[in-house]
């Protein structure tokens, strides 16, 4: 890869069949690439959405012995009671804003975007649309937790987002991301935004990955909260 090592290559994106009148921005995990996520949802894409799966940049991650590895901010520990690194999920949220207001000059407003991500993406996803003024269509948390969790609610307390659609998946057999962490995460959302627009989903066995049950509830969320508008 060229440049410094906060430099990442541009995102991988599934096209929209037709015009695009939405988007999907969807944000890998710890030591991925967004080429995956990318192939996943070209399985199940809608015509009218383009998806968007940027990469993160690379760096050294604390929590495996400092090897440079795609990462959108430091982790320090998989414990609640970890440090967290505070200055780069701040500035990882601030590039994702910024990737948000992209496709906003694109032509497709916020409102029309759903922001996801797997396990550390997902924990970004939450966190940004948390603390945006962008409006979004709904957020796709996977295998995930909430970072800077005591600097809420206030940290939320200007977020566009108080009425936005969750859909929180995760595998009651994960051994990285512990599923209680899931669950908690999702009773901390409830106490921050309107607690009937959250989903939270189990699935039987799952370990930290994803599984075609819960691709499929993707696709139904997705279709739900991006349906096609009339001058398509």
């Amino acid at each position: 890869m060229c440049g410094n090592n906060m430099s990442a290559p541009l995102p991988a994106i599934v096209p929209a069949a037709r015009k695009a009148t939405a988007a999907v921005i969807f944000l890998h995990g710890l030591g991925d690439t967004g080429h995956g996520w990318a192939e996943a949802f070209a399985g199940i894409r809608i015509p009218h959405v383009k998806y968007i799966c940027p990469h993160a940049p690379t760096m050294p991650v604390s929590l495996n012995m400092r090897m440079s590895m795609p990462s959108w901010f430091d982790i320090y520990g998989l414990s609640p009671d970890a440090d967290e690194d505070e200055t780069g999920i701040k500035r990882a949220s601030e590039n994702i804003k910024a990737l948000i207001e992209q496709e906003v000059k694109n032509g497709i407003p916020s409102h029309r975007i759903i922001l996801g991500g797997f396990s550390q993406g997902g924990a970004l996803s939450l966190y940004t649309a948390l603390t945006t003024q962008q409006k979004l269509a709904g957020v796709v948390a996977l295998s995930c937790w909430l970072p800077l969790r005591k600097s809420f609610p206030q940290a939320s307390s200007f977020s566009a987002n108080k009425d936005m659609h969750v859909l929180q998946c995760h595998g009651d057999a994960d051994p990285l991301v512990p599923f209680i962490f899931g669950s908690q995460t999702a009773e901390k959302m409830k106490s921050l935004i309107n607690p009937a627009n959250i989903t939270f989903k189990s699935y039987r066995g799952l370990a930290h990955s994803a599984c075609p049950e819960e691709i499929t509830d993707i696709k139904r969320f997705i279709e739900r909260q991006l349906p096609p508008i009339s001058d398509e």
